[in-house]
Formats: structure tokens, sequence, C-alpha cells
């Protein structure tokens, strides 16, 4: 099973505590925001979605 996680860019105020929560580096800072640069690491644990608290990302069964 593999899955893809998506930041809002609208929602996300850049706070960082995705890049700092995942357990697989899915994600980094770019321009401000986050991006899941390495979304193919993915593995759904959903800890990103969970420390969002502009609930800005979702992770997506693929």
């Amino acid at each position: 099973m593999a899955f893809n996680p998506v930041v809002d860019e609208e929602k996300c105020v850049g706070c960082e505590e995705c890049v700092d929560v995942c357990p697989v580096e899915v994600f980094e800072m770019v321009d401000g925001k986050s991006s899941p640069v390495n979304a193919e690491e993915c593995l759904g644990c959903e800890s990103c979605v969970e420390v969002c608290e502009e609930g800005a990302i979702t992770v997506e069964e693929i």
C-alpha cells in the first residue's frame, strides 16, 4: 500500500511541526511552506496530520 501526503499551501503557516514529527523525513520547508519532497517514503502513520493545527495536511491512500 502506498500513501500520498498533501499539503494545502493556503492553510500552511510554516510552523515546521510536520517536518519535525515525520519519522521518514517526507517534508521539507520550501519558500516558508511545508512540502512533501519525499512523498514516496510516506508510511501513512498520519503523525503529520495529527500535529498540524491548521489542518493543512491530508494523507491519501494510492
